[in-house]
């Protein structure tokens, strides 16, 4: 555990040995178990840092407003109590949104940038669509989104062949603490990260799966377009979901990003 400026306790997990590695910040409504299989491919490469964001699995979760620059500081703190000075920081939907909000506090501390299956902006509609997600959520339980949710989380056939992924996510989705998703649904209706896109100088890296629906390819080419120097790769067949539905394809992205970070660093 660690414990944020206000006190707010974070619990995280270091995939391998060393400092200023990878973060991987996790979507929304998951924990940092979602990254798994991704860490256990890159830590070989680099240390991994995982966490649960403030809301979020085994993290506290006091009341909001939340918003996108409380959890970048957030990972700030972490970073601290970790004595990493700067990473790479990459971020998957929700967690895409953060890794933003962080570079443009800290682009310092960001040695470079992964936005996956992500978007800068929801649209001038999302105030309205993530309230009346979060209010579903309050009167009817998380359990009346399952099925919204995994259609566009997964592919079908990816659905269809590892169930076993498919319930975990359900499962962890299950476990969330209503008023915390509530919070966190308002603070992405809220999220427009556009005005800092052109400011981004560090190596970017954009992953969007194919079919993504939630955060579409052309959420990512807005951001390719405004990121200078960024890379767009987009998965085909994959939905939303992609550092559990194509964890080959998405560490072997960050691996090459890291080495993106590495060569710039080295340069006089």
């Amino acid at each position: 555990m660690a414990a944020a400026r206000d006190g707010t306790r974070l619990a995280y997990a270091v995939h391998g040995q060393g400092t200023n590695g990878v973060v991987l910040i996790h979507s929304l409504a998951m924990d940092r178990r979602f990254w798994q299989p991704v860490a256990e491919r890159l830590a070989s490469h680099a240390p991994v840092l995982v966490y649960d964001c403030r809301g979020h699995g085994e993290s506290d979760k006091p009341a909001g407003p939340y918003t996108v620059e409380l959890f970048a500081r957030d990972l700030a703190d972490l970073l601290d109590h970790v004595g990493w000075n700067s990473g790479l920081v990459a971020g998957a939907s929700m967690g895409g949104c953060i890794a933003l909000a962080f570079a443009t506090a800290y682009p310092a501390r960001t040695a470079a940038l992964g936005l996956i299956d992500t978007t800068a902006w929801y649209g001038p509609e999302a105030p309205k669509q993530w309230a009346e997600r979060g209010s579903r959520a309050a009167t009817a339980g998380m359990a009346a989104l399952v099925e919204f949710q995994t259609t566009r989380w997964f592919g079908d056939e990816f659905r269809a062949r590892q169930p076993q992924i498919v319930q975990h996510s359900v499962d962890v989705f299950l476990r969330n603490d209503v008023q915390a998703y509530v919070e966190t649904c308002t603070m992405l209706g809220a999220a427009d990260l556009r005005g800092a896109l052109p400011s981004m100088k560090m190596p970017t890296a954009i992953v969007v799966g194919e079919e993504d629906y939630a955060t579409p390819v052309t959420m990512a080419e807005a951001m390719h377009h405004n990121i200078q120097g960024s890379t767009l790769t987009v998965l085909k067949g994959a939905r939303h979901l992609t550092p559990l539905e194509a964890p080959d394809a998405i560490a072997g992205e960050l691996i090459a990003l890291l080495k993106r970070a590495k060569d710039r660093a080295e340069k006089p």
